[in-house]
This record gives structure tokens, sequence and C-alpha cells, in this order.
């Protein structure tokens, strides 16, 4: 059941998310070694329905510095949705997963009113 407060603190971390992310731009516009390593992550989601799907791809490609490239969809039980993110300020794939399924845990917390799973029992992924 969607929780309106938490919804509201998701919009609001939201907005914070974008306004780092527009300054991370700005400054590697700046900066002579410009972005640090841009990349493309395969994230399987623990969201489940298309309003959480929808929801989680717009807030990744609404952030700058990250974009929806594709969407799999699951093939059967075992095989969850999968979405493919360009990321461009990244040290490492790990990072990059680990601050994508920090955005869907708080997302999944806002709309189901309980936190998911944790990626790491899920997929063998850490997440914060």
């Amino acid at each position: 059941m969607v929780n309106p407060l938490r919804l509201i603190g998701y919009f609001l971390w939201m907005g914070k998310e974008i306004v780092t992310g527009t300054v991370d731009v700005i400054v590697a516009l700046f900066t002579p070694r410009g972005y640090s390593s841009p990349m493309i992550v395969q994230l399987p989601l623990r969201c489940t329905t298309d309003l959480e799907i929808t929801m989680f791809a717009s807030s990744i490609t609404i952030t700058p510095g990250t974009l929806v490239a594709a969407i799999a969809a699951s093939d059967g039980a075992d095989d969850p949705p999968t979405l493919f993110v360009h990321v461009l300020f990244a040290g490492s794939e790990d990072e990059a997963m680990t601050d994508l399924y920090d955005m869907e845990r708080r997302l999944l917390t806002a709309m189901r009113g309980k936190p998911p799973r944790p990626a790491l029992e899920v997929f063998g992924r850490d997440e914060a």
C-alpha cells in the first residue's frame, strides 16, 4: 500500500539527487578529465508492477548522469525484469549498482510501505 508521507519523502530525496547530479555534470564540463568512466550496467529489478518499474525507470532517467537505455521483460518466475542503465559518474560497476539499488529500495519502501528484500539476498549484489 502506498504510503503518502514516504512518497513525499522519496520525491524530496529525488529533488536532492537531481540537484547533486546537475552539479556533477556542470563540474565535469569544466574539468579537464571530464567523465570518470561511463558504463552501461545490467540491473535486475525487485520492482514487480508496471507502475513500480515505470516510476523507477523515470527516476533514473530524470537524474542527471543516468539514463535507462533498455528494459528487458521477465521470461518467467525466476527471471526478473531488467533495466540497462547508462551511468556517467561511477567509479565501478559495483558502485553504480549500489546507488541504483539504493534508489530502488527507497522507491519500493514508499510504494509498498515496507522495504524490499536486500539485493544481496535476491541477486547476490550489495546495496547501501
